[in-house]
């Protein structure tokens, strides 16, 4: 496992971040399989690229302008919504 920047400091803040508690056991879980992971990474990268002519090809679909749902449809089954927009919680 090399020194990565991914140690217990990094995954204790991580936690916070995403509001998840984790015991000393679990950090130094994740510190070790995030380190497993970024050695992988790295790993990938030695991998030689393959010369070849890339035959690209637009496989999309042409923009058709089609009905759609009203505003008032759109906001019909949303959890709280104001002044004609999506209303989501507060992200501090």
């Amino acid at each position: 496992m090399s020194d990565h920047p991914a140690g217990p400091d990094t995954v204790r803040h991580v936690a916070e971040l995403a509001r998840v508690d984790l015991d000393d056991d679990e950090v130094d879980q994740f510190a070790e399989q995030f380190a497993d992971i970024l050695d992988y990474f790295e790993t990938i990268e030695d991998v030689p690229e393959v010369d070849r002519e890339a035959e690209l090809v637009n496989v999309m679909r042409p923009d058709e302008e089609r009905e759609s749902l009203t505003q008032e449809e759109a906001l019909s089954n949303a959890e709280s919504s104001e002044d004609g927009y999506f209303k989501g919680p507060n992200v501090s």
